[in-house]
């Protein structure tokens, strides 16, 4: 039984290191997010390392569906480590859309709500990052789910809040346009660290 346990232990290791690496790569780039709409429009500079971020978060996102390929025995199901690896991508995904999107609409300075979906997103990731190791022992993650699905509903606030507010003031239609673009890819990458949390629950339900 050893033995069994020594084969498999470094195939356990690579996957679970592969999504620590993929939480780290998140929480970098909800930084950077944060970083340069709070300091916008001196920061948008910063759009290069959230772009790499984004590089990044689908090499981690190639080495996993790589290896599911060559791997027969895997430490949890081969479905949830798809959802898992797609799920953390999609966040990366959406950050570079919103830092790509300020440059493309020539955005000269970010609306309040936009630097507080940053925030909310940033705290999001953060939670996301610190909840993926203990999948290693597939311990309870409760307390992150529960707190993610409190930003994520913060978040739902504030979008709803922004987006009215674009509509009440005569606001040039071309501007609402490009904010209301922006707001939505906030709340999408907010969305998509709960459905990360969930799928982390999910995880730890189904191997505990």
């Amino acid at each position: 039984m050893p033995r069994l346990a020594q084969v498999f232990a470094p195939r356990d290791r690579v996957y679970f290191e592969l999504f620590e690496e993929a939480g780290r790569n998140i929480l970098r780039a909800a930084g950077l997010l944060d970083e340069m709409l709070t300091g916008f429009p001196d920061s948008k500079q910063l759009a290069q390392e959230i772009l790499a971020c984004e590089h990044e978060g689908d090499r981690i996102t190639h080495d996993i569906i790589d290896r599911l390929n060559h791997t027969f025995v895997t430490p949890i199901d081969r479905e949830d480590i798809l959802a898992l690896a797609s799920a953390l991508d999609d966040i990366v995904d959406f950050t570079e859309e919103v830092a790509d999107y300020l440059g493309l609409y020539k955005i000269e300075a970010p609306m309040d709500q936009a630097i507080r979906l940053a925030g909310v997103l940033r705290a999001a990731a953060g939670l996301i990052s610190e909840a993926i190791p203990r999948l290693r022992g597939f311990r309870d993650i409760s307390h992150y789910t529960v707190e993610i699905n409190r930003l994520e509903n913060e978040g739902d606030r504030i979008t709803r809040e922004a987006v009215a507010s674009l509509f009440d003031g005569g606001i040039d239609p071309m501007v609402v346009i490009r904010w209301k673009d922006l707001f939505e890819r906030l709340e999408a990458a907010i969305d998509a660290t709960e459905r990360v949390a969930n799928i982390l629950e999910g995880i730890v339900i189904k191997n505990s």
